[in-house]
């Protein structure tokens, strides 16, 4: 289907607007532009009953993580099930301000604690230091559920875009790497296979949109050298074997370049035996998933994504 309305509307106002893709910006103007437009796009960030700064160990020093509380809990009076959501941003911008409206309405709609990490971000800290840092917050969580009420049992993991790919890397390590066990994953348009060349990344190159000159980008300066990219972590499409993971939610986008890759990879996860169950919005661009005070479909999607982790969790 053509592009949505409602994504039409907010292309054609970019576009009109002549404001540059961020490929074009410096770094420091990237992350800043990066952080207003998600921001603006959010509308108004939920109140939650707590949110509360915690400070962790990291592979190269201490880390942030933010933790979202809810005021209903899906089961009141026990210990919280704890979601780590992992902020998008091409593993070169954001911060857990970034996450923050994604974090609080799934906090609210699925019962959950939310966690959010500030990892180390690229060209600064390129890969796997993202990677790390996200697996020792996962560590950390599980590690410290008792003192912190949550429940370590029931502890998943998600994030949108490169979010989704360091959660798809974190299941990998937890898998390979002595847990922490993970109940379910959550992956939004994922990055999954670094060099990939589908239809989607072929046919999306509005400058006005997330193209793939946006990825090619990302990618430069989250791989200190480009054959990192065929690392499983930084690849999980490439792993050779994918069971054993944990049951996958996967959101893709119909107007994304990053859609065949991450369908892919459910396609992958399936065929492993891994249960999984994925929905392609239509006529919907990449970063869509954050975009809810302006498109409908996010609103949706997020309806969505908190079904499916509220049932994972219960």
């Amino acid at each position: 289907m053509p592009l949505h309305p409602q994504a039409q509307a907010l292309r054609d106002r970019r576009a009109s607007a002549g404001t540059p893709p961020l490929y074009e910006l410096t770094l420091a103007e990237a992350r800043a532009a990066d952080l207003a437009d998600i921001r603006a796009a959010a509308g108004t960030p939920e109140p939650v009953a707590a949110v509360e700064e915690h400070r962790l160990p990291g592979p190269d020093g201490e880390l942030t993580l933010r933790l979202y509380r809810p005021a209903d809990p899906i089961l009141p009076g026990r210990r919280l099930p704890v979601l780590l959501y992992l902020f998008g941003g091409g593993w070169t911008l954001g911060s857990p301000d970034t996450s923050d409206a994604i974090c609080r309405a799934l906090t609210n709609a699925v019962g959950c604690a939310t966690a959010s990490v500030g990892y180390r971000l690229a060209p600064e800290h390129p890969f796997p230091a993202a990677v790390h840092d996200c697996h020792a917050a996962a560590r950390w969580l599980a590690a410290n559920a008792e003192a912190l009420g949550l429940d370590p049992d029931r502890l998943a993991v998600g994030g949108d875009s490169a979010g989704g790919n360091l959660a798809a890397a974190l299941t990998l390590l937890a898998r390979d790497h002595g847990g922490p066990a993970l109940r379910h994953q959550l992956l939004v348009y994922p990055n999954t296979d670094h060099g990939a060349d589908t239809p989607s990344l072929r046919e999306h190159d509005d400058p006005a949109l997330f193209n793939r000159r946006s990825v090619a980008w990302y990618w430069g300066h989250y791989l200190a050298d480009p054959a990192d990219g065929a690392h499983p972590h930084a690849s999980p499409l490439r792993v050779p074997d994918l069971s054993g993971l944990p049951p996958a939610t996967v959101v893709t986008a119909e107007y994304d370049p990053l859609r065949d890759e991450g369908e892919r990879y459910a396609e992958a996860l399936r065929a492993a035996g891994v249960p999984v169950e994925t929905r392609r919005y239509a006529g919907m661009p990449h970063g869509f998933f954050a975009m809810t005070g302006t498109l409908d479909d996010a609103a949706a999607a997020q309806a969505y994504a908190a079904a499916r982790l509220r049932e994972a969790l219960a």
